[in-house]
């Protein structure tokens, strides 16, 4: 599937021009999301990355997709791509981290809590991972645009939009949703381990 350049960070694991794809449909704040990124930590980046059986086989591209019901999901995301701009090889750290994380910036916690507020926590959280030297850059990424009438977003709102528009155009409506070769694979399920990833794969892979 397409990657705009600015975005090439999103692919996690396996090559870029591997000719099997898996388009991975994740949302920070979503339990299930969270679940199946264990999974692609655990499983998937041994098998995808160098070294693994599928190496130069098959790619797996991370699509974050907001769910606009979890009020701190765009924020939550906003981040990510700030990471993914700043400190590309920290994106899927940051990723793990924010999952493991996510219960902080659930709609409970998060519902008294100011947009710079959630901002900030989300910015602890980037600090334990990528370089102090990146630390101001990935705070100017997130700085509310001056202009625009007050309403023109931060400096990864183009990143955002073009994740929103892609879910959008593919009929992705919940996380998580994998693809499969540009295909919904409807029987991909967050509880999936070790055996049903590998069963999977071996069915999939003729390249």
């Amino acid at each position: 599937m397409a990657l705009q350049p600015s975005l090439r960070p999103l692919i996690i694991a396996g090559s870029h021009d591997a000719p099997h794809t898996l388009d991975i449909f994740l949302d920070y704040v979503c339990p299930y999301s969270a679940k199946l990124s264990l999974a692609i930590n655990n499983v998937l980046k041994p098998l995808l990355d160098a070294g693994g059986k599928y190496d130069g086989k098959v790619k797996a591209i991370i699509r974050l997709q907001v769910q606009p019901w979890h009020a701190s999901s765009t924020f939550t995301h906003e981040a990510g791509l700030a990471v993914a701009r700043v400190s590309p090889e920290n994106f899927w750290p940051f990723s793990v981290l924010l999952f493991k994380s996510q219960t902080s910036f659930f709609d409970v916690p998060s519902s008294t809590l100011t947009p710079l507020q959630i901002r900030a926590q989300l910015a602890s959280l980037a600090a334990q991972v990528i370089p102090p030297s990146k630390i101001d850059e990935y705070n100017g990424l997130l700085a509310i645009k001056e202009g625009a009438g007050g309403n023109g977003g931060v400096g990864v709102t183009d990143d955002l939009k073009y994740m929103v528009k892609f879910s959008r155009q593919n009929g992705v409506h919940v996380s998580p949703t994998v693809l499969w070769d540009g295909l919904v694979a409807n029987e991909i399920s967050s509880s999936w381990g070790e055996k049903e990833w590998t069963e999977f794969l071996a069915a999939k892979v003729v390249a």
